[in-house]
């Protein structure tokens, strides 16, 4: 799957999480498009890990947090963070491995 507006950077805290984090701030006619983004990459992790998202300290696969903010200008910022298990992450990889820095 191409992502036109996300860009993923891979980290990992002092626990060993991996945490990928994008975020986009685009013009109000392109937000839509941005949220298809998001919804397409939550869709894909629920399918491929059901029953799986939750904290990863809980032994769940992944979890997310997604936070959408209106700017002045009419910009809107999008930011959205997964954190995952090493299964997650190298499956996130093999499906949108061209939106990795």
């Amino acid at each position: 799957m191409t992502l036109r507006y996300l860009t993923f950077t891979l980290s990992e805290d002092t626990d060993g999480i991996s945490t990928l984090d994008a975020m986009a701030s685009t013009r109000p006619e392109s937000h839509a498009e941005v949220m298809r983004e998001v919804q397409n990459i939550l869709d894909w992790a629920h399918r491929r890990f059901p029953d799986r998202h939750g904290p990863i300290e809980d032994g769940m696969a992944w979890n997310h947090d997604l936070l959408v903010q209106e700017e002045d200008g009419g910009w809107h910022t999008v930011t959205l963070s997964l954190a995952g298990s090493p299964q997650f992450i190298d499956a996130f990889a093999a499906e949108f491995g061209d939106a990795m820095d």
